[in-house]
């Protein structure tokens, strides 16, 4: 008979058994905040316009050499319960505004890491808490990226229209002023809603069935034709004899896989998509001035293009050298496509370059020394955090970060608002950021502070973390261990 051990009493005995239970400022907050720590201190160093590059290879052993922070995040998969708090506030800043994931990291890390020592100097978790606060319409999905491998940067061109790394099915590459029907369904003849069978005795029946065949899918393309329609897109597969008969009348005919690329190129047109095979009417048929098969590189595209540029989309043609050059390059286009919707909302900018962080470091510290009870330690340290955004801009370029902050806080009590760090000088040095055009969007310095602010919040309220015993099954696959060993097999 097994030896029954009684749990431990106390609020373990009432877990299942593999349960883990942590609780107090020492088990609890510590470690979340160490956690939290950790994850800024990772992406700190990618801050900035000399932040240093990731390698990130993700549970599909694809490879991400990038600074972007929400990348890395995305790809990382973060299983710490406190640090996926301060993931989330990055997720959210990166759906808000599209940029300044990272600002969410390293401000949030700043701050509770100055939480950490107000908290070791003994007070509770509730002063330390004490200062954290409780137009334009543009659719971002209009700008698409086509990355063609080839050339390089420099060759990117920008296209009013869509471009698509596919081929012409038929034998008609190019059509001026295209008037395109577009199908949701397959280029084929339509097939019955019941299983039939059909009986045939003679070669002469045989004959006869297989020509009512052509006879109807003649009259189909015929009527599709006669619309006016030049171009036909297909979400399906395009039967030889139906592309036979579109060569026959002229068509052209684009495949398109994707369901979305299809309701994209609609939008793009102004077409309907159909989902039979019958004659679009004149108000479901999409215009364009151009569609023609290209060569770029040695990659087929087709491109439907418009020459006036009041399109609905436009597509920006990358070229680059590698698959993760262009993948980079894309992140960078993304992001300055967010920039330009946050500004159709808000055209509001302020400096750049660590000014904005050092401008309210020094107000929020001038109201902490008013404020007569313990929350003026907690309003300090709150201020005290915006450092930790041109200290990590500083130690990035290279030059010593507290030279660098007393210089700023220098210029700034003389009144001058706009000055940050210069980057390009190599020693610590100090310039008008609205002078040199060092500008960020004042919605994505909101949204940022805020998110951070309530993320490190969230993370100092949890004085407990109760981890039920996972759950079983069956593990998953182990992969080779070591993928950057040479091992000769």
């Amino acid at each position: 008979m097994a030896l029954h051990v009684p749990k431990a009493p106390g609020f373990a005995q009432m877990l299942k058994e593999g349960a883990k239970h942590f609780s107090g400022l020492e088990e609890a907050v510590y470690r979340n905040i160490q956690a939290c720590k950790e994850l800024a201190q990772t992406t700190r160093t990618a801050y900035g316009p000399n932040g240093m590059n990731k390698m990130v290879i993700n549970h599909l052993e694809k490879l991400f050499v990038t600074n972007d922070a929400a990348t890395i995040l995305r790809e990382l998969e973060v299983q710490h319960p406190a640090a996926k708090m301060i993931v989330m506030a990055s997720h959210m800043q990166e759906q808000e505004v599209g940029d300044g994931t990272n600002f969410v990291l390293v401000f949030a890390g700043a701050l509770l890491e100055l939480a950490e020592e107000l908290l070791r100097i003994g007070l509770s978790v509730s002063e330390a808490m004490s200062i954290f606060p409780e137009s334009g319409h543009f659719n971002v999905d209009n700008i698409r990226v086509c990355k063609i491998l080839g050339s390089g940067i420099c060759s990117s061109s920008v296209l009013h229209g869509m471009v698509f790394k596919k081929e012409a099915e038929g034998d008609v590459t190019s059509v001026k002023d295209a008037k395109i029907a577009v199908y949701s369904c397959p280029f084929d003849g339509m097939i019955t809603e019941t299983k039939g069978t059909v009986l045939i005795k003679t070669a002469e029946e045989l004959m006869n069935f297989s020509k009512g065949e052509e006879n109807l899918m003649d009259a189909q393309v015929r009527a599709i034709a006669d619309t006016g329609a030049n171009v036909v897109v297909t979400g399906g597969k395009v039967a030889d004899m139906a592309l036979h008969y579109a060569n026959k009348y002229n068509v052209m005919l684009v495949r398109l896989n994707s369901k979305w690329d299809l309701r994209r190129l609609c939008k793009t047109v102004g077409a309907t998509a159909l989902p039979r095979l019958t004659p679009p009417v004149a108000e479901e048929m999409g215009h364009c001035d151009s569609v023609s098969l290209s060569e770029v590189g040695d990659t087929q595209v087709v491109v439907f293009k418009h020459e006036k540029e009041d399109g609905a989309i436009s597509t920006i043609v990358l070229r680059g050298s590698t698959d993760n050059l262009m993948d980079d390059v894309e992140r960078a286009v993304d992001d300055a496509v967010n920039t330009f919707k946050v500004l159709t909302r808000d055209k509001r900018l302020v400096p750049g370059g660590g000014a904005t962080e050092i401008e309210l470091a020094k107000q929020i510290t001038s109201y902490g020394e008013t404020c007569p009870g313990l929350e003026q330690y907690a309003i300090k340290k709150f201020a005290e955090a915006f450092e930790a955004i041109p200290r990590a801009l500083s130690e990035n370029s290279g030059v010593k970060a507290n030279e660098v902050i007393s210089k700023l806080y220098a210029v700034h009590q003389e009144g001058n608002k706009n000055v940050g760090l210069d980057i390009e000088a190599e020693v610590p040095a100090v310039k008008d950021m609205l002078e040199a055009g060092v500008l960020d969007t004042y919605l994505g310095k909101y949204w940022a502070i805020k998110l951070a602010t309530n993320a490190a919040v969230t993370v100092l309220r949890v004085d407990q973390i109760i981890m039920a015993k996972p759950a079983g099954g069956p593990k998953p696959p182990t992969g080779k261990k070591d993928w950057d060993d040479d091992q000769n097999d």
